[in-house]
């Protein structure tokens, strides 16, 4: 792919000068969901499909960014002064976003450049695409202004400052640590309440992870998403006045039951009790992957999607239908929603000579019930961002 990019690259901007090619991967969570913002785990990994390109430093302070993917929209222009969030912007408010975030934290950067993207990750499917986007912008900026003193923590905490406050969204940590610090084989069993993280092997010797995609896009800025974290942060308040806490991650299951009805809503007490519940869950999933006991990892899996399901609702009927077609499928260890939610994917563990099947009867049965077509990604582990030269 890295080679089709540095070709558009040539066509559009010309082959001279210093032009370096780079990757970011998209990430899918095993578990941990809606936890990284309530200081609780999440296990992720960072995917082999993801966001390529190639940059090249400009003699000017002009900024031209242009994505393969939206080929129609052609070379959006801007500037290093003109690094606010517009609607007619679109993705570009993501590369954006990041020079904007480097500048506010006192990385100057010091003149424009010429960038071209290919993403291959599906649009809208809750893989990441914009946390990609985001480290990767954050990759090229580190590499071609020098900026060697940045680790790839850094880069990821860079990209979500850039999605809070020029984006608008609130997302917590997960998706641009997993893009900035994924390992191979490995997925990232993250403490997001103190970023202190360990590399988990995922060693399925009989079983694939399948990405299964609803094909409804969700978009997180305008979805319940910020709601969602708003309820939670009330919980904590009210936590709070009778429990000696930082962040609903500090609470064990016993600890909430005990302390629930300081939570003066049902609907709180509902997000409060996943965000709780889950980042558990998240440490015994880990804990059983240890073990090598991944039908307990599959179990947790399953829990795991019902209470995004009843007590967090961020699911939707197509997600719903996927997972219960996989939970009736022989062969499927675990299935559950994965990333923000109102749409997007499902991730599930699938015993290898049940894959074919599983693909074929979901695929059928989906669409016979909601009209339109999934898609199936049979999914490899990969590395971080990185520069590709």
């Amino acid at each position: 792919m890295k080679k089709q990019v540095v070709e558009v690259f040539h066509k559009l901007y010309g082959a001279d000068g210093d032009i370096r090619t780079y990757f970011a991967p998209g990430r899918v969570n095993l578990i941990g969901e809606h936890t990284d913002y309530n200081g609780g785990h999440v296990f992720p990994c960072a995917l082999t499909i993801g966001t390529y390109a190639a940059a090249r430093l400009r003699k000017d302070d002009r900024i031209r960014l242009y994505s393969m993917n939206f080929e129609s929209l052609g070379v959006f222009e801007t500037s290093l002064d003109d690094l606010i969030p517009s609607e007619k912007a679109g993705w570009t408010n993501y590369p954006k976003g990041v020079m904007w975030a480097f500048e506010k934290k006192g990385y100057k950067l010091t003149s424009g450049l010429d960038i071209v993207l290919y993403g291959n990750i599906p649009n809208g499917s809750g893989l990441s695409s914009s946390a990609s986007l985001e480290v990767l912008t954050g990759t090229i900026l580190k590499d071609l202004f020098g900026f060697d003193e940045l680790s790839m923590t850094e880069i990821a905490l860079i990209g979500q400052y850039s999605e809070n406050n020029f984006n608008g969204m609130n997302c917590g940590i997960m998706d641009q640590f997993a893009s900035a610090m994924g390992k191979k084989d490995c997925a990232i069993f993250l403490d997001t309440s103190n970023l202190n993280y360990e590399y988990a092997k995922i060693e399925l010797e009989d079983a694939k992870i399948v990405i299964t995609n609803s094909k409804v896009k969700h978009s997180l800025v305008g979805s319940a998403y910020n709601d969602r974290r708003n309820e939670c942060e009330t919980a904590l308040k009210e936590l709070q006045a009778v429990v000696d806490i930082q962040t609903l991650g500090d609470l064990t299951e016993e600890e909430f039951e005990a302390h629930k009805d300081a939570i003066k809503s049902e609907v709180r007490q509902k997000r409060a009790k996943h965000a709780v519940y889950e980042n558990q869950r998240t440490i015994k999933a880990v804990d059983a992957l240890k073990q090598n006991d991944i039908e307990e990892f599959g179990r947790l899996m399953n829990a795991s999607h019902v209470s995004l399901r009843d007590d967090y609702e961020v699911s939707c009927e197509e997600i719903d239908i996927l997972v219960d077609l996989a939970w009736n499928t022989p062969g499927v260890i675990g299935s559950r929603i994965t990333g923000g939610g109102f749409g997007g994917c499902t991730v599930s563990i699938v015993k290898n000579d049940a894959v074919d099947t599983f693909i074929e009867k979901i695929g059928a049965a989906y669409k016979e019930k909601v009209g339109h077509d999934a898609e199936f990604y049979v999914v490899e582990i990969g590395d971080g961002a990185k520069v590709l030269d």
